[in-house]
């Protein structure tokens, strides 16, 4: 059999890779646009004493693009913390044991990544306001100390939409988990909790590590359950775009989107990092 590469295989690899980042590289080249308009590219701005990197400094001194920003990561880690250790938990229990309820956990595991999205948000904030409602009626909360939407709603919300992402990722690593291991490290006397930090995480490691990077890319980006559930002073990052597209849109948001594509780079190459040196 020829090892040769088809040149329709090649031309077509290219045009994938053309149309998934194509549009992240004009956008990353009309954040240096001179103009104050985001539709025409006028040239590369050299303003003030931060030149081309105007836009930049221009969002270093936006104190809404700071607060939006720390909101969003606040969420982010948080959400990702808590559904990949909910999660990891999960699959150990959904693979390893029956219980009478496991088949409908399972099912119900599903429903966030099925139903579209609009939906669950909407089902959240009804949520959300009939528990508020109920709990400021019966404990008389008044003023300052009446719950309701803000950013505890938001980390909420979005532990339970990552939290059957990272369930299926680790459940998929645990199906091929040789449990003979762990048993011969309890025959030479670890117990239950050795045996897991010791034996059963560093195997599973990539899965937990794909599970939570998962989580933390969707948390990230979410908009519309965040819409749903966000209240006064928890406006994050996707929000703060979406009001400033609905004004005049300017090269600030260009450039705030190369930062957090930046990031996000960062981000899945760390995480690549520890995923191969969990596996060596």
């Amino acid at each position: 059999m020829s090892n040769r590469r088809s040149p329709w295989l090649t031309l077509t690899a290219w045009l994938v890779y053309v149309f998934l980042y194509a549009p992240i590289i004009v956008l990353v080249i009309y954040s240096f646009n001179a103009s104050r308009t985001n539709i025409v590219f006028e040239g590369i701005v050299n303003r003030g004493p931060c030149g081309p990197f105007y836009w930049f400094c221009q969002l270093a001194s936006n104190r809404d693009v700071v607060n939006a920003t720390r909101n969003t990561l606040i969420v982010a880690f948080t959400a990702t913390t808590v559904s990949t250790v909910i999660g990891t938990m999960a699959a150990l229990a959904l693979q390893r044991y029956q219980f009478p309820i496991k088949r409908v956990s399972e099912g119900a595991l599903y429903l966030p990544i099925v139903i579209p999205e609009i939906v669950m948000g909407i089902g959240i904030l009804v949520f959300f306001s009939a528990l508020f409602r109920w709990a400021n009626g019966v404990f008389d909360l008044q003023g300052p100390q009446r719950l309701g939407m803000g950013l505890t709603t938001i980390i909420l919300a979005h532990i339970a939409f990552c939290l059957p992402f990272v369930t299926l990722v680790v459940r998929a690593r645990l199906a091929g988990f040789d449990q003979s291991l762990e048993e011969a490290a309890m025959d030479l006397g670890a117990n239950e909790w050795v045996t897991f930090r010791r034996v059963t995480l560093p195997l599973i490691a990539p899965g937990v590590l794909s599970g939570a990077m998962l989580a933390f890319t969707i948390s990230l980006d979410d908009f519309i359950i965040t819409f749903f559930t966000a209240g006064p002073g928890s406006t994050t990052l996707p929000i703060y775009v979406y009001g400033l597209l609905r004004r005049t849109v300017t090269p600030e948001v260009n450039a705030l989107s190369t930062i957090w594509i930046l990031v996000v780079f960062v981000v899945v190459f760390l995480s690549r990092k520890l995923e191969n040196r969990s596996q060596t």
